[in-house]
């Protein structure tokens, strides 16, 4: 059996907090804004490998409510969803993602976020794809006042119950 799920998240960027996205952290004037390190891109592929297993999303999950999540790595995050993937019964097949940001540029980066988002979900680095786009000086986005992130990913597997 084959599933798809599909994430998505955005965050403000701002002054006094480092900058992560796909588990590593990029040099830059701003951080993002959030309840735990912030990393958008991190949080879209979780939102994607929970919505491939009918697992609810990272705020069900992980509440900004609770303060254990209070600035924590979203690589930690990650991991939990990957095992809540397994415990379904799937394992993650390819993952594809785009980054939405107007600064800093990411090409330099994205083999590196690749490398670490594969070594988190267990799969090798050729199955995760990182890409980056810019907002073309439009919205949010583009004014380089917010990144967001997308992440598509495909789970295989027999589940852990069956059709009768």
């Amino acid at each position: 059996m084959m599933r798809i799920g599909i994430g998505y998240d955005i965050h403000r960027l701002v002054k006094g907090r480092k900058l992560f996205l796909g588990g590593i952290e990029i040099p830059h004037s701003k951080g993002l804004l959030g309840h735990s390190d912030g990393d958008a891109l991190l949080h879209a592929v979780c939102d994607a490998l929970l919505g491939a297993v009918n697992a609810g999303d990272i705020g069900g999950h992980f509440p900004d409510t609770d303060r254990r999540y209070n600035g924590i790595d979203s690589a930690g995050l990650l991991k939990k969803c990957a095992e809540i993937v397994k415990s379904k019964g799937f394992s993650v097949g390819n993952l594809d993602a785009v980054i939405i940001a107007e600064s800093p540029k990411l090409f330099d980066y994205k083999k590196a976020m690749g490398a670490k988002i594969a070594g988190l979900l267990r799969i090798p680095a050729d199955q995760v794809s990182i890409k980056a786009k810019t907002g073309e000086g439009l919205g949010e986005i583009g004014k380089g006042k917010a990144i967001a992130a997308y992440s598509v990913v495909m789970v295989t597997g027999r589940g852990s119950s069956r059709r009768k």
